[in-house]
Parts: structure tokens; sequence; C-alpha cells
């Protein structure tokens, strides 16, 4: 094989890569099914949503599913570019984050974590990813350091609608608190009376009420 031949064939691989990658990334969304990550409006992510269930739409079929390997491997083409340009420049927020963004679409929450962490020593004032981080902390069975870093995100920003949105998810299916869950939804919708997404919050407030007798801490069911 010639060398531009075996670069062609890299490039067109690492296309199929990118490709399958987004097609997992977009189904883990779904089954993530409510959290918002911390800087996407949630009109983008009712239009994800609505992308995979509309008919042609991609469906990434179960034997097709890569293994926990293969998504290690193509996260790591993915992030490769960003790795590559933080050995010159390892204090830069900005490809830190999108490392993280990378393995956090991944499923790959350790290691996103690890990203996000790196990014916050530089803008510890950056709602997005410690949003995305503490959400990502909840993914992996840490709802305590999940809400508490919901809680210092809303240090920098009390009224960020998304950080008020996932922690009231977490305050709901990882300690059964309704009556935190559904304060912190409600201060949502004063604090953002033209929120995208108040039908959601306004179903999730429905639904947790339903549960409004339980004790916090009981265990919780996760959502579908």
């Amino acid at each position: 094989m010639t060398d531009t031949n075996r670069s062609t064939s890299i490039e067109q691989w690492t296309s199929v890569q990118a490709y399958v990658l987004a097609v997992i990334c977009l189904l883990v969304g779904i089954a993530g099914g409510w959290f918002i990550r911390g800087s996407q409006s949630p009109a983008e992510a009712a239009i994800t949503s609505a992308s995979a269930s509309a008919p042609g739409a991609a469906v990434a079929e179960p034997s097709a599913q890569p293994s926990p390997a293969q998504m290690q491997k193509m996260a790591d083409t993915q992030a490769a570019p960003f790795i590559e340009k933080l050995k010159a420049d390892p204090d830069n927020a900005s490809l830190l984050q999108s490392v993280g963004n990378v393995y956090y679409d991944a499923q790959l929450f350790p290691v996103a974590i690890d990203y996000y962490q790196r990014t916050l020593k530089l803008q510890p004032a950056n709602t997005a990813v410690r949003t995305d981080m503490a959400t990502a902390y909840w993914y992996v069975g840490d709802a305590d350091t999940a809400i508490a870093e919901f809680q210092k995100s809303l240090s920098y920003e009390p009224n960020k609608a998304n950080t008020l949105f996932n922690l009231g998810i977490v305050e709901w299916q990882g300690k059964m608190d309704i009556n935190k869950a559904t304060a912190t939804w409600q201060k949502l919708l004063d604090t953002n009376p033209n929120y995208e997404g108040k039908d959601k919050v306004l179903e999730l407030l429905a639904q947790a009420k339903k549960h409004s007798g339980v004790k916090p801490g009981t265990p919780a069911k996760p959502l579908n």
C-alpha cells in the first residue's frame, strides 16, 4: 500500500469511528433520558432525541454495539488531536474541556472527570464544565459529590437553569429527597420564566410529587 493510499485508508477509518461513536453517543444520551449538558439548551436536547426516533434515522443494531474496549479506542481516536495540541499548550482550558467532552460522550466518565477537573483548575467558574463533571460523578455512582459540584456551580451562577435541572434529578433519584428536588425545580422555573425546557420540568415536578410521602434516602428507581 502506498503512503497516499494508507493515509486515505486511515482517514476513512477515522471517519467511520467518528460516525459510530456519534451514533452510540446519541443513543446513550437518550438512554440517560433526562440530564442536560451544561452548555446545551433544552431545545437542542429535544432535537437530538427527536432526530434519533425520526423515520429513517440511523439506529445501531444491538449486535453492532461496540464493546467497552472499542468505545475506548474510538474515544481515544477522537481525543488524540486535542491531546496532541495539549503537549504544546498544557494549560489550554478549551482543549482540556474538549477532551473531557469526548470521554463523557463515550461514557468513559472517570477519564472525563479527570479532564474536567484539570479544566476547572484553570477556570473554576466555568459552570458548564462543572455541571457536566457533576453529572459524570452521578453516572459513576457518587451522588454526594455530584450534588456538591452542582451546588458549587450554583455558587458562581445561582440561576443556571441546566445546573438546577440536573441537581433536582440527583436530589430525587440519588437521595429521594422530594422536597429538595421540587424546590430546586421550582427555583429553576421562578428564575428562568422563559426556560425552553419548562414542560419537561413540570413533568418532573408532577412525577416527583407522586412520591412526596417517601422518606429521603430511600433507594429510587432510575428514570426511564
